[in-house]
Parts: C-alpha cells; structure tokens; sequence
C-alpha cells in the first residue's frame, strides 16, 4: 500500500528561491512557468511529458494554486512579459550585451 501524500506540501514558496515565487517543492520550477504553458495551450499531460522531472500530480497541484490565486498570476505573467518586452528594445537598441 502507498503511502498518501498531502497535497498541501506540493508547493512551497521559499525566499531566495525563485525570486520566492510558488514552486513545486523539490524544483526550481515556479507556478508561473506552469501556469506559462498552461496558457499557451499545454494541458496538464503535454507539461508532464515537457518536464520529465515532474508528476503530473506536481503538475495539477501548480495548476490548482493557479486557479485559487489567478489574479495575481496573472498579474505577474503580464509583468513578466512586459520586462522581457523591455529587455528586448534595450537589447536591439544596443543597450545591452
């Protein structure tokens, strides 16, 4: 018999670590980066099969604290968009290398 496991300790959130945005525990990989895919179109078993080291119980378990906290996700999806946007005109202006 397996032992069961508390989805509440799925996702943790850990200063230092990914900017302590909400992980799946045990990766660097943040709720953002699935949420990402998500809203790229992937469902749940393309992101599983994407990222081999993670479940797709890892993956339902980002994906539901995505759900209960969307507006702010999406809040910070737009940003992350909005400064890669702006780091890509400094770059082709030449102000990056």
């Amino acid at each position: 018999m397996s032992t069961a496991i508390d989805i509440g300790t799925l996702i943790v959130s850990t200063p230092g670590t990914c900017g302590g945005r909400p992980r799946i525990e045990g990766s660097r990989v943040s709720v953002l980066n699935i949420a990402i895919d998500y809203k790229a179109g992937m469902s749940p078993e393309e992101i599983a099969t994407a990222r081999i080291n993670l479940t797709l119980a890892q993956i339902y378990a980002a994906l539901a604290y995505y759900h209960a906290n969307r507006a702010i996700i999406d809040a910070a999806i737009i940003a992350y968009y909005e400064e890669c946007d702006r780091l890509e005109a400094e770059y082709k202006a030449g102000k990056l290398s």
